[in-house]
């Protein structure tokens, strides 16, 4: 079995590869036009986020049997294309979801406590305490959009705080369990104080927290995305920080991340955002720290064992 991997690794994917008989072949610096070609007389690939895999990236990989996302989510891969070729297709969600639950928490925290701000401002020798007195989440409801992984483990996560916890999911309702309550996305809307995004981004869920989304809360709340950036319609993100629909926002996942391409609206937008004292952002590090960097190995090499 030999696989291409095209993205930076952890080096402890070798090691892992290698006991379980598979063969690697690493090209981190490899060029994106480049890796159609290289495919051929590949069992597996190996991707980050280098690039977008479709059918024309496959369309030489004669012996491919699976593509294996390092990470988790897996919109920069053509599911329907592999599967049209009978190559499956991995992905290592359970290697960061501690790390996303985790960094979830400290976005809401750093939220409801002014964490972020009092920190700019004490740098700045500005020292205001009643300015920056915050909200308890203890006995707090909230509202959980998608309860795969990822929500699953900040569920988990928020279990020492005593919340309420609900949570929607709409392609799964089946995993919603204990410490959640299943419920439908209106029962959220009435009741939630927090609500916080784990879902994935598909066709589906392009600009699923649209303007009708925000207006249907019955009273202002938190909000965190930790998913995709894609998932928000940015410019209604926006509209409701200003009416106050939104007490504040935490987004660590933008709808575009090339900040020096942004389009004219995108660029107003983003202006706010950065100026907004009730807003917190991070650049997409939610599942990024240094244990989920090998958990992720761990959980693909286990998948690609399976597949052998």
């Amino acid at each position: 079995m030999r696989v291409l991997i095209i993205d930076e690794m952890h080096p402890s994917i070798f090691p892992m590869l290698e006991s379980i008989g598979v063969e690697v072949d690493y090209r981190p610096t490899i060029k994106p036009i480049e890796v159609c070609e290289a495919l051929a007389g590949f069992d597996g690939l190996i991707v980050r986020s280098k690039m977008r895999i479709t059918a024309e990236t496959i369309k030489h990989a004669d012996k491919l049997k699976f593509v294996a996302r390092a990470g988790a989510g897996v919109d920069n891969i053509d599911a329907e294309a592999l599967e049209a070729r009978g190559i499956a297709l991995l992905a290592a969600n359970e290697g960061n979801r501690q790390a996303v639950g985790e960094f979830t928490l400290g976005l809401l925290l750093s939220l409801t406590r002014n964490i972020a701000r009092g920190d700019r401002e004490v740098r700045n020798k500005v020292w205001l305490r009643e300015e920056n007195r915050g909200e308890e989440i203890g006995g707090r409801t909230v509202g959980i959009f998608g309860y795969g992984n990822m929500g699953q483990s900040f569920a988990r996560v928020l279990q020492g705080f005593g919340c309420r916890i609900l949570a929607y999911d709409k392609f799964a309702p089946e995993k919603v369990s204990v410490p959640a309550e299943q419920v439908v996305m209106e029962v959220i809307q009435a009741e939630a104080d927090v609500v916080s995004f784990h879902i994935p981004y598909i066709p589906e869920n392009y600009n699923f927290a649209d303007d009708a989304f925000f207006s249907g809360f019955r009273k202002p709340i938190w909000f965190l995305n930790t998913s995709r950036g894609e998932v928000v319609d940015q410019t209604a993100l926006v509209k409701h920080l200003k009416k106050g629909t939104l007490k504040g926002a935490a987004l660590d996942v933008l709808e575009n991340e090339k900040l020096h391409a942004l389009t004219q609206e995108q660029q107003a937008n983003y202006n706010y955002l950065v100026e907004a004292q009730n807003v917190v952002l991070t650049p997409h590090i939610g599942g990024w720290t240094h244990e989920s960097y090998i958990k992720i190995n761990e959980v693909l090499v286990q998948k690609i064992q399976a597949i052998l």
